[in-house]
């Protein structure tokens, strides 16, 4: 009998690039009230007649430009991590997108009907680092529908791991060889989120974004964002032995005109090019498998950025993706479960 199923959770990608299914997508992402925290009213406005109509071809020509004969890179590389998880593992592994297919819902159902006398189900949300935006609206999801499915098996969350040494480990082993490469400078791009969205996690109230936050302990940071991608950064460097002043950090994939954490990606690329730095590695802890903000984002358009400002060559390190020292990380954190 099975008793525990382990389930992972990505962001989630369009069906197909088509402008259709890319429309659907935004609208469904950005209608989610943790991604844009504004009165339901407002969003759907905001949303529907201003956002979704202005990108969606222009996204739509960004997932062609990195779609594969397999599918969108996220789902292909998020499929390839499962595979690999489940073939070291008895019990089995799901794999589950907030947005888009397969869909949370789809899977608990799936789950809740082949396997009825379940007795637990290890979830881990793919995301390294806590922000309302990704873990916490994977938990109100996961919540809604076990309500709605009427699920009575334990749920076993696994939280944000942006500090573990099996993470940092797993970084390290995947960036190696890029870091064996002659290179000027390393730059850390994570995934930016607006400053409201640190200030409304901020339990204290008083404490994120203030001078030296990061620097001084406080309750804030089991929910600060910029706090734990900080930390990932450092412990990174450490790790790998990276000096300090040849590496640095900064946030990409901004959307509308509200404040996001700064410095900006796009803006540092350049920077870094006038400063002289010729040969630039780029690497995306935030992102656990590459995707339209790695592949095309960095890859493509930050090339550009940085070659036309001055620089020479610009390396995306991989991300994580399926690489083994990952896949033996996953198992590690379902094995202190009881799931093997």
């Amino acid at each position: 009998m099975v008793e525990k199923i382990g389930l992972l959770l990505n962001l989630g990608t369009p069906d197909s690039p088509s402008v259709q299914d890319v429309r659907r997508y935004l609208n469904q992402f950005l209608m989610d009230p943790d991604v844009i925290d504004l009165p339901w009213i407002v969003r759907k406005i905001l949303v529907s007649f201003c956002i979704v109509p202005l990108r969606s071809a222009k996204s739509a020509h960004a997932y062609q430009s990195v779609w594969t004969k397999k599918g969108s890179p996220l789902l292909v590389n998020s499929l390839a991590l499962q595979q690999a998880v489940n073939e070291k593992t008895v019990q089995p592994i799901f794999m589950a997108m907030r947005y888009g297919s397969p869909s949370i819902e789809q899977q608990l159902l799936t789950i809740k009907k082949k396997y009825p006398a379940a007795e637990e189900i290890v979830i881990l949300p793919l995301y390294p680092h806590y922000a309302g935006s990704t873990v916490k609206s994977c938990i109100k999801e996961i919540n809604r529908v076990v309500k709605k499915l009427n699920i009575h098996c334990r749920l076993n969350i696994i939280p944000p791991f942006y500090q573990h040494s099996d993470y940092i480990d797993a970084l390290v082993a995947t960036t190696r060889e890029t870091l064996e490469q002659p290179y000027d400078h390393i730059l850390f791009s994570y995934h930016g989120i607006p400053e409201r969205h640190i200030l409304k996690e901020d339990p204290t109230k008083k404490h994120c974004l203030q001078q030296d936050c990061c620097k001084t302990a406080s309750p804030a940071h089991a929910t600060c964002y910029r706090y734990q991608v900080t930390k990932t950064t450092e412990y990174f460097a450490k790790k790998a032995k990276i000096p300090a002043g040849q590496y640095s950090m900064s946030f990409q994939s901004r959307l509308g005109k509200a404040k996001w954490l700064e410095p900006y990606t796009d803006k540092v690329l350049v920077e870094l090019a006038e400063k002289g730095i010729k040969r630039l590695l780029v690497i995306c802890p935030s992102f656990t498998a590459d995707c339209l903000e790695t592949v095309e984002e960095i890859g493509i358009r930050g090339r550009i950025l940085f070659e036309r400002a001055g620089g020479e060559k610009l390396t995306l390190v991989p991300c994580l993706n399926s690489h083994e020292a990952w896949v033996n990380a996953i198992l590690h954190w379902f094995s202190l479960t009881g799931l093997r």
